[in-house]
């Protein structure tokens, strides 16, 4: 009987194992098939709940975006507005600059004819001061030679005049003789 007690306790056992086994595999199955849905309806609802926040967010993206193209458009506009204000006033600068140019190349234009006027008229006077002083000079060698020419005039009459009988004087009369005194 010993032997067969290693097989009866065993099996008793596993008849009662097996009796609780597929008493609570039923249960078991029915608990998990139970967990199976709720993990589903988790999942799902959870699922949808994503779905509904992808949606949120992609809208708020959506939002987001339109605000800040929005935001970048006024930005531009802001900033073109600044530049054509900008390029009118440098336009403006620049016209203003290029009539100021041509008024004073105009100016200087005239007054280059003037000044070119002006050298012409001062080398004609510069001629004529010449030619004065041409003749005045002339005039003085003229005098000096006519002065010289009367000197020598002079000279030469003198000369010939001394050198003629009719210029010296006679010679001096004799002085008669004082009778001595006594």
């Amino acid at each position: 009987m010993k032997k067969w007690m290693y097989i009866i306790f065993p099996g008793i056992m596993l008849g009662l194992f097996l009796a609780f086994y597929f008493t609570h595999k039923k249960e078991a199955d029915a608990l998990e098939e139970k967990q199976l849905m709720e993990a589903r309806q988790k999942e799902a609802a959870e699922v949808a709940k994503k779905k509904k926040a992808e949606q949120e967010a992609a809208a708020n993206a959506r939002e987001n975006q339109r605000k800040h193209d929005e935001a970048e458009k006024s930005k531009e506009e802001t900033r073109n507005a600044k530049q054509a204000a900008a390029d009118k006033e440098v336009k403006d600068k620049t016209e203003a600059d290029i009539v100021r140019a041509d008024k004073a190349s105009k100016e200087v234009a005239a007054r280059e004819i003037e000044l070119d006027a002006l050298r012409k008229k001062k080398e004609q006077i510069n001629k004529e001061a010449f030619e004065l002083a041409k003749q005045v000079e002339l005039a003085k060698i003229a005098r000096r030679n006519a002065e010289l020419e009367s000197q020598r005039m002079h000279g030469r009459i003198s000369r010939i005049a001394g050198e003629s009988s009719l210029s010296r004087m006679p010679p001096p009369m004799p002085v008669p003789p004082t009778p001595p005194k006594s």
